[in-house]
């Protein structure tokens, strides 16, 4: 093959930003062409964002990305191609049945756009709903790209899902067609290129590059595959983009969860950028950094508030805060009641000094005399339960709200998906914010990750010469709310081992209970996890958006219905 030296944009866009979008890939273009690139590959809907979801329905939105584009092609290099992500009209939308628009890829070279390619398969599962808005591409999905020394090649143009349907890599297919197969088929290509927005889940990668490596061997062909990064609500992306040979040998990888420009040569040797992350614990902290800090930035907040309980949950947030946004831009607010212990205080104070952060301490023991003393006749005769309990949540809740509202920050609710799988929250209380930082992070794996942090040396510009981030305490204690005397989450919940290796078979694996309890789980624990999950659902609802870090996460993919039947 003729050399040619090929170049990924990997970026991270703002949802709608049509002109800072377009902004930002014309920089990168620019550094690209100054290292001789010739073709510039960016990722799925990269002059929009992904995903652009409802605003699609906008007609106006979408007739200002054909201007931002036919703008954006006037202004790159004319001796550079390059493909941008974008949204088309389909001119036969309206024939029965068909969707107003195609997912396309737009060739951008020599001032014009050249050639469109659209997406031909749609997912339609989990956090994808592309069949609501786009209609199965169709043309070809070929161009001939002439390079500088007067050859040529011929080069297929897939998006995203099209190149996730090999039979013989899945060992079954999810649509009919096969797009990668029948490029490579049906014409003579030399090289293959995707652009992708594929969301973030911890282990993905591994399967990616399985994938990608298959395909290249299987059609004997170099490919190229670029990643959006960056995160937008729930939905983290990662970046890693890549680029294989013909052998399936991986040459080339971009940067994990930040913004890289590659610059690819397919004869050249290995350009690989090594993984940062030691362990999942490593590669998980780091896109609950990037959710927090774009969620934060995308959104137009400078600051937030958490509440800090003493608690590893709330510890963990804090540190992810102080990462992301840096320590000057966090408030940590302790709000001690008659049944907080005097470690859960200093150890929040300690925390909070490790950290670097400021916090404000507001004890509540006078509203919740306030409470009880307007309730007192309503409730006369009714023993203390689970509502006085709850009231301390609603009364941290509202306190936390009332700084938001009245400084602007952001409130980071610090439940984990341990708690809010089965419940273990209070509605307009703990669940109280903006953002669910670690709503998909289970307690056991919140535990891993606080001591992956105090073993790490890669946090040394927040532990500022200590020898912990966390205290150790604050890891070591056992959990507790802290709403009555004396009381452990083991009180109300198993222990979260057995509640996390049950939940992960129920909600991930999709296992009924009796096939839970065939693989250990005693039955009554099993059938009382089940009924919480259940009838927890009207809470989840409610929630605030939780960043997604697994693949079955309680945010855009999750589905459930509130008013339903279900017996284990």
């Amino acid at each position: 093959m003729t050399p040619a030296i090929f170049g990924i944009a990997q970026l991270n866009p703002v949802i709608g930003d049509l002109v800072g979008n377009s902004d930002r890939l014309l920089v990168a273009v620019q550094k690209l062409a100054e290292q001789g690139v010739q073709l510039v590959l960016t990722p799925e809907l990269s002059i929009c964002g992904y995903p652009p979801r409802d605003l699609l329905m906008h007609r106006q939105f979408i007739s200002d990305m054909e201007a931002a584009i036919a703008d954006l092609a006037r202004k790159l290099p004319p001796d550079v191609a390059v493909l941008v992500g974008m949204v088309s009209v389909n001119p036969h939308a309206s024939q029965a049945g068909g969707k107003p628009l195609f997912n396309s890829a737009a060739l951008l070279q020599g001032g014009e756009v050249r050639q469109i390619f659209h997406k031909r398969l749609l997912p339609t599962y989990d956090v994808f709903d592309e069949d609501r808005y786009f209609a199965v591409g169709n043309g070809s999905q070929v161009f001939t790209l002439n390079l500088k020394d007067g050859t040529s090649l011929r080069i297929g143009v897939t998006i995203c899902e099209d190149i996730w349907n090999d039979e013989k890599f899945w060992g079954k297919r999810n649509y009919a067609d096969d797009p990668v197969a029948e490029l490579a088929q049906n014409h003579q290509l030399d090289l293959l290129l995707n652009l992708s927005a594929s969301p973030y889940a911890v282990g993905k990668q591994n399967l990616r590059e399985s994938m990608l490596s298959h395909s290249a061997i299987m059609h004997n062909l170099p490919l190229i595959y670029a990643n959006q990064v960056g995160a937008n609500d729930d939905l983290i992306f990662d970046g890693r983009s890549m680029a294989f040979d013909r052998s399936g040998k991986i040459i080339a990888r971009g940067k994990g969860f930040e913004e890289d420009l590659l610059v690819i040569n397919l004869d050249d040797e290995l350009n690989l950028t090594p993984s940062r992350y030691e362990s999942d614990d490593a590669e998980i902290f780091a896109a609950l950094v990037l959710g927090v800090r774009d969620y934060v930035q995308k959104c137009r907040f400078r600051q937030v508030v958490i509440g800090l309980s003493g608690g590893i949950d709330s510890a963990l947030v804090a540190v992810i805060a102080a990462e992301a946004i840096g320590k000057e831009n966090v408030l940590g607010v302790l709000m001690p009641s008659p049944y907080s212990s005097t470690h859960s205080i200093t150890d929040a104070i300690a925390l909070a000094n490790n950290l670097g952060i400021s916090t404000q301490t507001i004890p509540i023991a006078p509203m919740m005399e306030a409470f009880d003393t307007s309730l007192a006749n309503l409730f006369a005769g009714k023993s203390s339960d689970v509502t006085e309990e709850n009231l301390q949540s609603r009364i941290r809740g509202s306190l936390l709200m009332a700084i938001s509202n009245k400084f602007g920050h952001l409130l980071l609710s610090t439940g984990n998906k341990s708690e809010v799988s089965v419940g273990y929250c209070t509605l307009y209380g703990d669940m109280n914010g903006g953002l669910a930082a670690i709503a998909d992070v289970p307690k056991t794996r919140v535990f891993s990750i606080c001591e992956w942090l105090n073993r790490t040396n890669s946090l040394l510009s927040i532990k500022q010469g200590k020898t912990e981030v966390i205290p150790v305490n604050i890891i070591t204690k056992p959990p507790s709310a802290e709403l009555k005397p004396d009381q452990l989450d083991q009180d109300s919940l198993p222990p979260y081992d057995i509640l996390d290796d049950i939940l992960h078979k129920l909600i991930n694996q999709h296992l009924s209970a009796s096939e839970i309890i065939a693989t250990g789980h005693e039955q009554a624990i099993v059938d009382r996890v089940v009924r919480l999950v259940k009838i927890a659902e009207f809470k989840r609802r409610q929630a605030a958006p939780g960043l997604r870090i697994t693949d079955r996460a309680f945010g855009s993919g999750w589905r459930m219905p509130i008013a339903s039947k279900v017996t284990p």
